[in-house]
């Protein structure tokens, strides 16, 4: 006879539904953005002064797909969410050799998506402690 905590898979359930809570997800999925936007101003700050590059960034549907799926309530839906680059078709070229990498922006945007990622890991930092806390009682 299966135990009623395994799955079919053999996985616990019960530990895995503590993980799959949507607060949780959306929170680690916007972690995840953060994180692939870091690696984007990195990448249009290195190449600021390369000709004809173009800049990227989070790809604009990410957060409306995240307040959907948050919206719907269900776990799967923000699970299979993947924070994805593109090119950034807001930026305008303001140099003669074709970049459109603007320094300042760049620096502010990475400014902004530290604090981001600060808040962020808060959240998640706190939602694990309410597991640990209900799961030892401490």
């Amino acid at each position: 006879m299966a135990s009623p905590l395994l799955n079919g898979h053999g996985k616990f359930c019960m530990i895995e539904g503590l993980f799959n809570q949507p607060t949780l997800l959306a929170a680690q999925k916007t972690l995840d953005a953060v994180e692939l936007r870091q690696e984007a101003l990195a990448s249009n700050v290195a190449n600021a002064e390369t000709p004809g590059y173009k800049r990227i960034d989070l790809s604009a549907n990410f957060q409306s797909d995240l307040s959907r799926a948050c919206a719907s309530g269900d776990s799967q839906q923000i699970s299979d969410l993947q924070p994805t680059l593109a090119p950034d078709t807001t930026a305008t070229t303001s140099s003669p050799d074709g970049n459109n990498v603007n320094l300042e922006n760049e620096m502010l945007q990475m400014n902004q998506n530290t604090l981001l990622h600060t808040l962020e890991t808060q959240i998640v930092s706190y939602q694990l402690s309410k597991m640990r806390m209900a799961v030892t009682g401490k």
